[in-house]
Formats: structure tokens, C-alpha cells, sequence
């Protein structure tokens, strides 16, 4: 069995340079997968959070 990173979103949040309401969005809309332990507990996968794109998306400001 191969061992998968588990991150906090706060640690995803810093990873991606973003805010950790960014990274809940993400979770709500399903763009990025997480799991719950318990009824406040939320991880994500590191190499999911790698595979997810800039949370900002390819346009760049105005």
C-alpha cells in the first residue's frame, strides 16, 4: 500500500499561495476531492492538491 501526504487546508491554502476560504470553495464546488474525519476534521491529499490548477485559473488581472 503506497502512502499518501496528508495536508491540512491551511497547509493546502499556503501551498497554492491562497486563502483558506479558496481552498473550502474548491472543496464545495468538487474541484478539489478532501475527506472528513469526524464533524470539524477535513484533509486533502497533497498529490490531489497537485493536480488541481492555480486556484485562480489562467486569467490573469486586469
Amino acid at each position: 500500500m503506497t502512502y499518501r501526504e496528508e495536508i491540512t487546508l491551511k497547509e493546502a491554502a499556503a501551498r497554492k499561495r491562497c486563502n483558506l476560504q479558496t481552498i473550502r470553495r474548491m472543496i464545495a464546488s468538487g474541484q478539489l476531492p478532501a475527506h472528513r474525519f469526524g464533524p470539524r476534521l477535513i484533509r486533502i491529499y497533497a498529490d490531489d492538491l497537485e493536480k488541481v490548477g492555480h486556484p485562480l485559473g489562467s486569467a490573469g488581472a486586469a
